[in-house]
């Protein structure tokens, strides 16, 4: 008896679509013109962030150029306030005794206020009368002082400065709490 036969199959390689070389390749440009868009956003990007790092690098620097010598500045306001109060306190006899003296001191302080100057500190000095404004003056007491209004300066206790636009201290002053008649 013959045996029978086994149907043996073989696994036949799937149907390939033909290479079509034109499809290919505008398969690959659309490819590459999606990286290259990327690539040119990412590029204006970096582009964008540098020239902003820069611009914050410059404004930095002028800052600092104007502002990097606050701290020393408000620590010479004690000496200038010091200079203004020991030349307050001379009378006639002893500016006449000690004349050097007192003209050594007149001279440092006008030379301070010239640094000052210079360096762009400005004084806030309000005058009695003006109104009360708390971007530039600091009230240490209020007082009812006939004669004026409520929130009218009635004393300056210490001036203030300020370095360019910044307040390096307001001017103390007293304010009349007069009520409106």
């Amino acid at each position: 008896m013959a045996e029978p036969q086994e149907h043996q199959t073989e696994a036949q390689p799937e149907a390939q679509e033909p290479l079509d070389p034109a499809a290919a390749l505008d398969e690959a440009l659309a490819a590459f013109e999606v990286e290259r868009v990327d690539l040119k956003d990412r590029l204006m990007r970096a582009f964008a962030d540098l020239e902003n790092t820069r611009k914050r690098a410059e404004k930095d620097r002028r800052e600092a150029a104007i502002y990097g010598g606050n701290k020393l500045a408000r620590d010479m306001l004690s000496v200038y306030d010091n200079l203004n109060r020991a030349l307050a306190l001379i009378d006639d006899d002893t500016r006449e005794r000690a004349k050097g003296l007192v003209d050594g001191l007149d001279l440092t302080l006008r030379d301070l206020g010239n640094i000052f100057a210079r360096h762009g500190i400005e004084r806030v000095a309000p005058e009695l009368g003006d109104s009360f404004d708390p971007h530039f003056h600091e009230a240490m007491f209020e007082a009812p002082v006939p004669g004026t209004k409520a929130g009218q300066i009635i004393q300056v206790i210490a001036e203030g400065f300020r370095l360019h636009d910044q307040l390096l201290r307001p001017a103390q002053v007293g304010v009349s709490s007069t009520p409106a008649s």
